[in-house]
């Protein structure tokens, strides 16, 4: 609702008023002008300019933003892991395509003398658990969590890249992918979807396909399936070599 642009231009009274509406949303969105100016003793000029600032005309154009974001978050509905789990079981596992792909990334690993992981949030939480589970399975891997940590070109000319990426077009993913490939690193994706940007440019993408969820700004999207992928090709490294 408040971007970080809008934050950044409060003045200390709306910054105060801010505060106030933030902690008491349900409150704020069915108050009076002079109600809100007088619990946040400011003055019902400061609440006009506050309101314009958030890209509202007046006061009651903001109070239909608040009640519209409130009926948002009750909207909401977070499915059992059940579903999510069965959903991805139900359309990828049993396809033929997605075999095909694991053992395409499997034997590009298998050739490759070190794999380097890379991800932002839970796909960066998921690609250090990679690395580690390939780790233990008997091919050296590290993950990178740095958009900007110097690779060396010979580790570069040796290694492949995996990145993992729910949406498939974080654009910090996007720029360690380009700066890899332009050193010659093969780039082998995991992602939701193969039409995002990162399948796109990778050389082997293998998407799972599941219902993306959010709970208001974040993603809770399922990252089982990303875990049954890694540890499906690692293992069948361990059987090939």
């Amino acid at each position: 609702m408040f971007t970080h642009e809008m934050i950044a231009s409060f003045n200390q009274l709306e910054t105060d008023l801010y505060n106030y509406i933030s902690q008491n949303t349900e409150k704020a969105a069915y108050m009076r002008i002079r109600e809100l100016a007088d619990e946040t003793h400011v003055s019902t000029a400061t609440i006009l300019r506050f309101c314009r600032k958030v890209g509202c005309a007046g006061f009651t154009e903001f109070k239909i933003m608040l009640k519209m974001g409130l009926e948002d978050k009750k909207k909401t509905v977070i499915k059992s892991p059940q579903h999510s789990i069965t959903e991805f079981f139900e359309r990828t596992l049993n396809n033929r395509e997605l075999e095909g792909n694991l053992e395409e990334a499997a034997s590009a690993i298998s050739e490759a003398e070190n794999v380097v992981f890379i991800g932002m949030g839970s796909s960066g939480i998921l690609a250090e658990y990679g690395a580690r589970y390939f780790s233990a399975s008997g091919k050296f891997s590290l993950y990178i969590k740095d958009p900007h940590f110097p690779i060396h070109k010979k580790f570069q000319d040796s290694s492949i890249t995996v990145v993992l990426s729910v949406s498939g077009d974080n654009p910090f993913t996007i720029t360690q992918i380009n700066q890899l490939k332009q050193e010659g690193s093969k780039v082998i994706s995991i992602t939701n979807n193969r039409l995002s940007t990162i399948a796109k440019i990778s050389d082997i993408n293998i998407a799972y396909y599941v219902t993306e969820e959010r709970y208001q700004s974040a993603n809770i999207t399922t990252q089982v399936p990303v875990i049954y992928i890694l540890e499906a090709i690692a293992r069948k490294i361990s059987i090939v070599n």
